[in-house]
């Protein structure tokens, strides 16, 4: 039996196997090295995080987005560079090389509990004992797709994860739906394959990031009233992104409103010469309902005023984020699903970020309403990678420090 498994490859379960690893601390770690960034994203596609925010977690921080790109001549700064996903997806890799070399690419199927801990089935059939296990599991199991429109088939309705590469939409007609970085930017990159995108959205106006200032230092106020942050500029933002474990201990009700609100949606920068201007915008209006019609969809859309619209598609694409629901990860036994307490269909965690199944742990998107909307960026897995470090070394000296105990007891007679 080992003593962590760890389940996913992505930002944050490489860095809690690399912080475990500098540790001693026994563990096996499972899953395809990036797969999200790898296989979900669409290719050409730019990182909404700034460079210096996006990179995985190792003590000292021995590899970071930096100095993969300086090894490899790739253009990089701090904040000015936008980031591509490749780059970032290759050097996920590359840091899996070398921070965390014992990744199996194999997935879970089923997670059991046992009196000793936990049962883990992988997708090969391979049975694996842990005493306990940390779910690392990224956003591709939590899509979200708007009630009005998810009966329609795949054929004609898809979520944004599962898209990577758009060049079979070239030549035909798409509706995003969405404000946010991944629909707007999606949109853009549709156009320039060839397809013919339309973009519906609720805001009446796009938002979008300011461009940095590129070669200089913002103006000292500027800098005291909206610090620079791993989430942005801002003071929230700052809160956010440094204090995790400060954000854990407020009222469930101000953290479950406080990630809804927090970085409401917004595009790059750099996406809105690809947008404005070059494709249908239908700003300030809701999808409604949706029919099909022959080989197309048609989706209605309505106004705050009433009005509504109709567009004829071939393909919608929502957009529409992500929501956390438990249920959504088969591969847990019924058991467990019972056993642990949620808000908002996230799980409810301590400061450990330990679930009320004792052993199981939760990071990434799922650990967001406990530790806030940092949770949700690469930027986060440094706190968790050391949040959980911690955790385990306390867990492991107090086993062997009652081991000892009992080995150096007298014997009774």
């Amino acid at each position: 039996m080992i003593e962590v498994a760890i389940v996913g490859a992505g930002p944050y379960g490489l860095s809690v196997g690399a912080h475990f690893r500098s540790r001693g601390i026994p563990f096996r770690i499972f899953g395809p090295p990036m797969h999200s960034w790898r296989e979900h994203m669409p290719k050409g596609m730019m990182l909404k995080s700034d460079g210096f925010a996006s990179n995985l977690s190792n003590p000292g921080e021995q590899f970071t987005l930096k100095q993969y790109c300086r090894e490899q001549n790739i253009p990089y700064t701090d904040d000015e560079t936008p980031v591509h996903l490749e780059t970032f997806s290759s050097y996920g890799v590359a840091f899996k090389d070398r921070m965390v070399p014992e990744l199996e690419d194999k997935l879970l199927a089923r997670l059991e509990r046992t009196p000793e801990g936990f049962l883990l089935t992988l997708d090969n059939g391979e049975i694996v004992k842990a005493k306990r296990v940390v779910l690392a599991v990224g956003i591709t199991h939590f899509g979200y797709v708007p009630e009005s429109l998810n009966h329609l088939p795949e054929e004609f309705l898809t979520h944004s994860y599962r898209h990577h590469d758009l060049q079979p939409f070239r030549n035909r007609s798409v509706v995003v739906i969405g404000a946010g970085a991944s629909s707007i930017g999606l949109a853009g990159l549709l156009n320039e394959v060839g397809a013919h995108p339309e973009l519906v959205a609720r805001p009446k106006t796009l938002q979008f990031h300011g461009k940095p200032t590129v070669g200089g230092q913002r103006p000292l106020w500027k800098r005291i009233r909206h610090p620079k942050s791993g989430l942005g500029p801002g003071m929230r933002s700052r809160f956010f992104s440094d204090y995790p474990n400060l954000f854990h201990y407020l009222p469930e009700s101000l953290r479950v409103e406080a990630v809804r609100r927090a970085l409401g949606p917004s595009g790059h920068w750099f996406s809105r010469d690809k947008v404005e201007g070059q494709l249908p915008l239908h700003l300030g209006f809701r999808p409604e309902s949706a029919t099909i019609q022959g080989s197309k969809v048609c989706l209605t859309v309505r106004a705050e005023d009433g009005s509504s619209r109709e567009i004829l598609t071939d393909h919608i694409i929502a957009g529409t984020g992500y929501r956390v629901e438990l249920p959504r990860l088969e591969f847990l036994s019924p058991e467990i699903l019972a056993q642990l307490s949620a808000a908002q269909g996230s799980p409810v965690l301590s400061s450990s970020m330990e679930s009320s199944v004792p052993g199981l742990y939760f990071v990434g998107l799922a650990a967001a309403y406990s530790f806030g909307p940092v949770m949700r960026f690469a930027f986060g897995a440094a706190f968790a990678a050391k949040n959980l470090t911690t955790t385990m070394v306390n867990q492991l000296s107090r086993i062997r420090n009652a081991i000892q105990s009992t080995s150096l007891a007298p014997t009774i007679k």
